[in-house]
């Protein structure tokens, strides 16, 4: 048998680091088979992953025609739409991703400009 220790042991950040770390992004995109929309909504959200969110985030690709209960659940009615979970609050894009002006003011990520 094992004892616990009651004893507790704390980390501190270094000054600014909880600041200066950036916030994960929990995206799913919800895509329709091998269409020329999803195949461009998937090569546009991974540019813009590339450039902006670097190992950021967690995404996940979901085929509604594959797995069509997640749509339901989801609430999708129109593919490709990809979901930002998190950060809150929760935002839907819908269409090929192709405005990334748009795309990033709605992620709520600095454009650099």
């Amino acid at each position: 048998m094992t004892k616990r220790s009651d004893r507790e042991t704390s980390y501190q950040e270094p000054q600014g680091a909880a600041e200066a770390r950036e916030p994960k992004y929990v995206l799913r995109l919800y895509v329709a088979g091998q269409s020329r929309k999803s195949i461009l909504a998937i090569r546009n959200l991974k540019n813009l992953i590339k450039e902006h969110l670097h190992e950021s985030y967690d995404l996940e690709v979901i085929d509604i025609y594959q797995q069509p209960i997640f749509a339901k659940d989801g609430q999708i009615v129109a593919a490709p739409t990809l979901v930002k979970e998190l950060p809150l609050p929760l935002r839907r894009f819908i269409g090929d991703l192709s405005n990334t002006e748009r795309l990033l003011a709605g992620l709520e990520l600095e454009t650099g400009k």
